[in-house]
């Protein structure tokens, strides 16, 4: 519970490291128009270049279908649209390139949060974040499973899978406890627990997310799938099952090099450990990685174009 309630106030303190620089993005109406010309071209081009391969159309599928389970982590009140939260996450995958971990859901809420209007706070973003990754964990559980029972690989890779498994059974367990331990009354005697009693994620709208985030997990498995047998390895459920959670759980981690980078190298070492050639496997996770990299930006430049386009509408008359 300690551990839940004070990562948002970290996120917040990253969050702040980079807001100053995205305010700088509101330019004159000129640069505005170039942002929009600009931003609106560069889609067209990332849009042909990811529907050429159908695995990019599933990835950018599965990022709204995340957009959407991270808004039902939200109170109707507080509830940012979903264009603004999937341009949060194509904006964490693009950061991903560049800055260490965690840092990704810092650029989230930074982005979020520029995308007007925006009726959630920091902290609400921060504590949906929080909320998010237990949700992930609970969704990645029955796909470890799954892959530590019907992969190839040797026993320190399925004691891997079995911690997955079983941190996402605990993640379960907190989301599934959380609301009883907000409404506690001793928990309402202090300022934090009366501002988290009323923003705790039910077990409804918990069990929506976990379903929208659970099938965007399945969405990029078959994504995976058809990108094992396009590059020669062969279609293989159990390694793509493997190879996402592998890269899951190493992002994961609290400090490390650049996100993408680890989840990469994690995935790589995964097809590696299964037999896996190493050209091939760092091919698989190179053209995974690039590839949701192009469709996460897609996604954001899309969310830019949009907001710029309704700055630069003319206001109604009177």
């Amino acid at each position: 519970m300690i551990a839940a309630t004070a990562a948002p106030i970290v996120l917040e303190g990253r969050y702040r490291l980079l807001v100053a620089a995205l305010i700088r993005m509101r330019r004159s109406r000129r640069g505005r128009w170039a942002i929009g010309v600009g931003s609106g071209g560069v889609v067209t081009v990332l849009a042909l270049l990811v529907a050429r391969h159908f695995v990019g159309v599933l990835l950018l599928f599965a990022h709204m279908l995340k957009a959407y389970g991270w808004g039902r982590l939200f109170t109707a009140d507080e509830r940012p649209r979903p264009l603004a939260l999937a341009a949060g996450n194509g904006g964490a995958a693009l950061i991903g390139l560049v800055l260490p971990g965690r840092f990704d859901d810092a650029m989230r809420v930074a982005v979020v949060r520029r995308y007007r209007p925006c009726p959630a706070g920091v902290r609400a973003l921060c504590l949906s974040l929080v909320m998010l990754g237990l949700i992930d964990s609970a969704a990645l559980a029955p796909l470890a499973l799954a892959a530590a029972v019907f992969a190839g690989t040797g026993t320190g890779v399925r004691a891997a899978l079995a911690v997955v498994v079983g941190a996402g059974i605990a993640a379960g367990a907190l989301i599934v406890s959380l609301p009883c331990l907000a409404a506690n009354r001793r928990s309402l005697r202090f300022r934090l627990g009366r501002w988290l009693s009323p923003r705790t994620t039910s077990l409804r709208r918990a069990s929506q997310a976990w379903a929208l985030v659970s099938t965007c997990w399945l969405v990029r498995a078959v994504a995976l799938f058809l990108l094992l047998g396009a590059l020669g390895i062969g279609y293989s459920f159990p390694l793509a099952l493997l190879f996402l959670c592998a890269g899951a759980a190493a992002a994961a981690l609290p400090i490390g090099p650049a996100g993408a980078a680890t989840q990469v190298g994690a995935g790589a070492a995964a097809l590696l450990a299964s037999g896996v050639g190493a050209s091939q496997a760092l091919g698989v996770a190179v053209s995974l990685g690039a590839l949701g990299i192009l469709s996460g930006t897609a996604i954001l430049l899309v969310a830019i174009a949009c907001r710029t386009a309704l700055s630069l509408a003319p206001a109604p008359l009177p």
